[in-house]
């Protein structure tokens, strides 16, 4: 395959379509922490965009090395997927629920819980290594530069737009954000498992 307009355009057409759980997810991020830096809204979309590189360059890896493993975790995808986003929505809906007259300050979710939260919505992206096993190497990776890239400015404008509606809400944010989230987290089971 040659590096010509279709591999560029494919290749952002993916990321878009990767991107989405993890905008969705930096919308709740938003909702949740209205006074977020923005230095920290780069940190945030740096690390969804960081896993939606690694996770589809896992996949070519795989697929390129010990497919035979790779198909034996697969399905399991959906299912940490809706674990990892559950626990971190359940958290933040009960949050919300506590505390519904706002006075009580909401913490920003923490390195970990972004960590978990980048896992939970690139996992389902370690399948486009399948798509991608044509790939060489260089191709593999820059492919994968873009789908990070494309991740990156779409969480920043989920960030943003979730940072607007929250300063709207207060208090309600947290159980708004919360509710994304599990939302998220049953998509990708139910579309994945059934």
């Amino acid at each position: 395959m040659d590096l010509g307009f279709s591999f560029f355009f494919n290749s952002i057409l993916l990321g878009i379509g990767l991107a989405m759980d993890a905008f969705s997810v930096s919308l709740a991020n938003g909702l949740n922490e209205p006074a977020m830096k923005g230095h920290k809204m780069c940190g945030v979309a740096g690390i969804f965009a960081g896993f939606q590189f690694a996770m589809p360059m896992i996949g070519w890896f795989c697929v390129s090395t010990i497919a035979q493993y790779f198909k034996a975790f697969q399905p399991f995808i959906p299912w940490i997927a809706l674990i990892l986003l559950g626990y971190i929505g359940g958290s933040m809906l009960w949050e919300g629920i506590r505390n519904q007259d706002g006075e009580e300050e909401k913490p920003p979710v923490g390195l970990m819980g972004l960590l978990i939260q980048g896992v939970a919505t690139s996992i389902d992206a370690l399948s486009v290594g399948f798509t991608i096993a044509t790939y060489d190497l260089f191709q593999a990776l820059l492919a994968c530069l873009l789908i990070g890239l494309v991740t990156f400015a779409i969480c920043l404008g989920g960030l943003a737009i979730g940072k607007k509606a929250g300063t709207r809400l207060a208090n309600k944010a947290g159980i708004l954000g919360g509710a994304i989230l599990l939302f998220i987290g049953l998509e990708i089971f139910v579309t994945n498992v059934f």
